[in-house]
Order: structure tokens, then C-alpha cells, then sequence
């Protein structure tokens, strides 16, 4: 399997060719619609940047690193390992996408050393597969794109549908017992991946220069710029005036959107920093992992723009609408936007493409929106699992190849299916 960049660039092949070929699209046109939707995410791309390395810079800070390598203790045996870091994954995810692929990352590296200095035998691809398919149950979380979307005013589709409360969406019950029967199952499943212990692949690990070492080696007499760029009261000053900040924004009912949470992560960052010195050091570390983004999600951006203005989503969504009734839209829902995420990676820029459509289809047929739309969310979520970008982040911490967890990422896929079907289905 090929890295996620050439995926993507094969992808918007694939996608240009459909729209020649399906729409009336000429090729000045289509180029046309993919340059310009290339750049149409430019706030949202840099959000998620931010997300991920921000959030990777806090789980890397001494307190948080500390607490995480406290939690890894109790994993004591592979078994525990898989499970374990799947339901945590699950967990963080539920708070934060971001921090549901952060965290386990950064926590199943840590995992892996503490098992291989008691002799315990981890599959390091294995658990690091655990970590990234646990998430898979973020967009039922508090970072839900489409519901907090629904549920806000002024959104593009409340003319025609008004308001969806949270309660009819993420804290419905049906939402709710998804997530709980992929807690329960999906770790049971993964655990039982595991190869024989002579196939076991353990992390390769070596010596990295530490950032605290590099700081202690530098201890001594310093100028009164070194002093102050390693002086912990500066950092602390600007992210105590960060927190009076998201303090003041909840109590004013604000609420957790992506510029929020990450006014959360840098003063976080900045308490916990040691110094602005370390904070600086930390956030270039942090920077390897988000930097695929920069290419990478301008690219799904273009292919959802080339979708959506050629008319190539709207036919896609309307094949599955066609066959669908009362009964059946919700799954047929499910499963044109599984399809459309291979495509467009992005639950909003997703829902921008599918939302009217599908919405106006539940409207004529009687079919409960809702429903429709976390059927929607599902579906994208679905895909995820085998979805190389969000994989990017998860694969720079580790220390991985695509190719290293996605034989486990399609078992997660086969896995979860079922449960989202039988809960459209019957429920």
C-alpha cells in the first residue's frame, strides 16, 4: 500500500476522470472547480493543525506526559495493552477528535517501552492500530461536526429543517448505545489480532535526544535573554491570561467549538511548559506531525470543491436516494456517505455537499431528519477507520507505514459495520 499523499493524488484522478465522464464538466472546468476548492479550507485546514499539534504538545509536556505514563502502568499484559488502549482511544475521543488521535499515539509508544522493559511481548503495529480504529466513535463525541452544526443557529439548512437539538443526535439513546457496543465489542476483537509471539514486531526503539536534556545541558550561566527564554514565569503569565480567556468564554455561555478547544490546548501548553524555551521546543516536535496536513487536506478541499460543483456529489447522493424509501433512507444515508468520505475526508466540508440533499430527500419522503443526518455521521465516521488522513498524525508519532495497521483498520471496518447497520436498521 502506498503512503497517504500518493493515495490522495490517485484519488483526485479518479475523481477528475468521473466528473468528465458523469457530468457536464469540461476539463477547463473541472481544473477550474478543483483550484478553487483547493483553498476553500484554509481556516478549517489550519483549525486542524492546530488540533493536532497543539494537542500534541500538551501530551508531550511533563505533568501530562507524567499522567500518561501513569496509565500505561496498568497495562501489564498484551491483552490488557490492545483492549485497553482502544477503550482509552474511545475515551479521548469522545472529548476531542483531536485528542483521540494524539493521545493513544503518544500513549501506545509509551505503552510499548514499559512492556518491553518488563519483557512483555506487544505488537507494536497491532496496538498502535488499536489506538487509531478506538476513535472511530468521535463524531458521536462533544466535537461532532454535523450535530453541533444542526444545533447551531444560523446554520445553512435551518430555513428548511430549523434546529436539531443535541439530544436528538449525540446524547440520543440510539447514538448513545452505538457508542457502548463499540466499546464493548471493537477491543474484544482487536485483542484477539494479536500474532504468535515469535511474529511479534516490537518498536525499534532508540535513543532521541530528550528536550529536557537539552535544556538541563544548557543550565548555568546565561545572559539575561537566556535567562528569560528559559524562565517559567513568562510562559505561565501568558497561559494564566489564556485560561481567564476560556474561563470567560463558557461562563458567558460560549461553547466547545474548534477555536475553543484549541484556546483550551495552548494554555495547557503554556502552564505546563517549563519555560518559553521548552514551549518553543516542544511545538517543533509537534510540528512534524501536523505538516502533512499543509498538503494533504488542500488536497481533499480541492476534490470536495471539483464533487460538489460539478455535480458529481449531488448525482452520487441522488443514485442512493433513488432506491431508497421511508424505511430505508437512513441506510442508504449511511452508506453514500461512507463512500463520499474516501473522497471528502471532512464531516462538515461532507455535509456541505450531502446535507442538502439527503435533508430535502427526508423532508419529501417522511423520513425522520435526525435520524438521516447521524446516519450521515455514521457513515463518514465508518470509512474513517480506512481513510488514510487522519491516519497522517497517528503514523508520524508512531513511527509507521500506512501499510504497517491497515490490514487492522479494515478488520475495525468489517467489525463496525454490523453495529451501525442493525442500529439503522432495527432501532
Amino acid at each position: 500500500m502506498p503512503g497517504p499523499l500518493v493515495i490522495a493524488i490517485f484519488l483526485t484522478a479518479i475523481t477528475f476522470v468521473a466528473a468528465l465522464l458523469l457530468t457536464d464538466f469540461g476539463v477547463g472546468q473541472t481544473i477550474d472547480a478543483w483550484g478553487t476548492g483547493y483553498w476553500s479550507l484554509l481556516r478549517f485546514t489550519a483549525q486542524m493543525i492546530l488540533v493536532l499539534g497543539l494537542g500534541h504538545l500538551v501530551a508531550n509536556t511533563r505533568p501530562v506526559f507524567k499522567a500518561l505514563t501513569f496509565a500505561a502502568g496498568f497495562f501489564r499484559t498484551a491483552p490488557m495493552a490492545y483492549a485497553g488502549l482502544t477503550i482509552t482511544a474511545s475515551c479521548a475521543s469522545l472529548f476531542s477528535w483531536g485528542l483521540g488521535l494524539v493521545v493513544p499515539a503518544v500513549l501506545a509508544r509509551i505503552i510499548a517501552l514499559n512492556c518491553r522493559e518488563r519483557g512483555v511481548k506487544v505488537h507494536y503495529p497491532l496496538l498502535v492500530a488499536c489506538g487509531y480504529t478506538g476513535a472511530g466513535v468521535a463524531m458521536q463525541g462533544l466535537s461532532a461536526s454535523i450535530p453541533l452544526t444542526l444545533n447551531t443557529p444560523g446554520h445553512f439548512l435551518e430555513d428548511s429543517i430549523g434546529l436539531i437539538s443535541l439530544d436528538q443526535t449525540i446524547f440520543s439513546f440510539w447514538s448513545m448505545a452505538i457508542v457502548l457496543t463499540i466499546i464493548v465489542i471493537l477491543p474484544q476483537v482487536m485483542r484477539r489480532l494479536a500474532p504468535p509471539d515469535d511474529e511479534v514486531i516490537e518498536f525499534p526503539f532508540y535513543d532521541e535526544p530528550s528536550i529536557d536534556d537539552e535544556i538541563a545541558d544548557n543550565d548555568g550561566a546565561r545572559s539575561p535573554s537566556e535567562k528569560m527564554e528559559n524562565a517559567r514565569w513568562i510562559t505561565l503569565s501568558l497561559g494564566n491570561l489564556a485560561s481567564v480567556y476560556v474561563v470567560r468564554h463558557f461562563a458567558g455561555g460560549g461553547a466547545l467549538h474548534l477555536d475553543s478547544l484549541n484556546m483550551i490546548f495552548v494554555a495547557a501548553g503554556l502552564l505546563f511548559a517549563d519555560s518559553p524555551r521548552h514551549y518553543i521546543e516542544l511545538l517543533s516536535n509537534a510540528a512534524r506531525v501536523a505538516g502533512p496536513f499543509l498538503i494533504q487536506y488542500p488536497l481533499y478541499a480541492g476534490l470536495m470543491g471539483l464533487i460538489a460543483d460539478s455535480g458529481l456529489g449531488a448525482l452520487i447522493v441522488g443514485g442512493f436516494i433513488a432506491i431508497s424509501t421511508t424505511d430505508t433512507l437512513a441506510v442508504w444515508a449511511f452508506f453514500s456517505a461512507a463512500f463520499l468520505n474516501l473522497f471528502i475526508p471532512s464531516a462538515g466540508g461532507q455535509w456541505a455537499v450531502q446535507g442538502p440533499i439527503m435533508t430535502e430527500a427526508a423532508i419529501q419522503l417522511g423520513a425522520d431528519i435526525p435520524r438521516v443526518a447521524m446516519a450521515v455521521t455514521v457513515g463518514e465516521v465508518w470509512t474513517n477507520a480506512i481513510q488514510p488522513l487522519y491516519a497522517v498524525p497517528v503514523l508520524a508519532i508512531a513511527g509507521l507505514h500506512l501499510r504497517d495497521i491497515m490490514g487492522y483498520c479494515v478488520v475495525a471496518l468489517l467489525t463496525l459495520g454490523p453495529i451501525y447497520l442493525v442500529a439503522l436498521t432495527f432501532f
